[in-house]
């Protein structure tokens, strides 16, 4: 007997919910589709990465994050734009620097600071994967048509904002909680 995977048990938890759309409401739903839709995305890149280049999404990413660079990163500035720690950075690190895929030296002004760049054979590794990589993702859209797309990069978009806006109430919402006590 096969185990049903994460992706597809939220596929499944997804689809109950939409079948019983009088249990959820249509914002809970929506969030439910979108979960589901970044997690089949997140774990099938994953495993072709994992197939086809013997790394890891963690991996690329940080390579991702080092080829836009010229002048190289710090482990906080990398830590920073992944949102992670410094010390999954540093693991991570570890064995690109091992692989020859990654330098680490002394930052000039500071020498505790270390600088990360790609070295020549990073980049081309880099190169390979982010090509594939952006052909499995137009695999994994090709069902919709260019209109599809640019509709739901709109709403997509739209739905960003709305998330931004919502954050920033509650967290305005916080501060003037937060002054109200101070000034009692």
């Amino acid at each position: 007997m096969e185990i049903p995977s994460f992706a597809a048990l939220l596929l499944d938890r997804e689809t109950k919910a939409s079948e019983r759309p009088g249990d959820h409401k249509d914002e809970l739903r929506l969030w439910l589709r979108l979960l589901t839709c970044s997690t089949l995305i997140e774990t099938e890149i994953r495993n072709r990465l994992r197939e086809e280049f013997r790394t890891t999404l963690p991996r690329f990413d940080l390579m991702a994050q080092l080829d836009k660079s010229v002048v190289g990163m710090t482990v906080g500035e990398v830590s920073q734009r992944l949102m992670v720690s410094n010390g999954n950075v540093t693991a991570v690190v570890a064995g690109l620097v091992a692989e020859g895929l990654v330098d680490k030296r002394p930052a000039p002004q500071d020498r505790r600071v270390q600088i990360l760049t790609l070295t020549a054979q990073g980049r081309k590794s880099f190169k390979a994967m982010a090509e594939r990589h952006e052909s499995w993702i137009a695999e994994l859209f090709a069902g919709l048509d260019q209109p599809e797309r640019a509709q739901l990069f709109r709403l997509l978009g739209e739905t960003k904002a709305s998330l931004h806006r919502a954050i920033a109430g509650r967290l305005q919402g916080g501060a003037d909680e937060a002054a109200k006590g101070d000034a009692r």
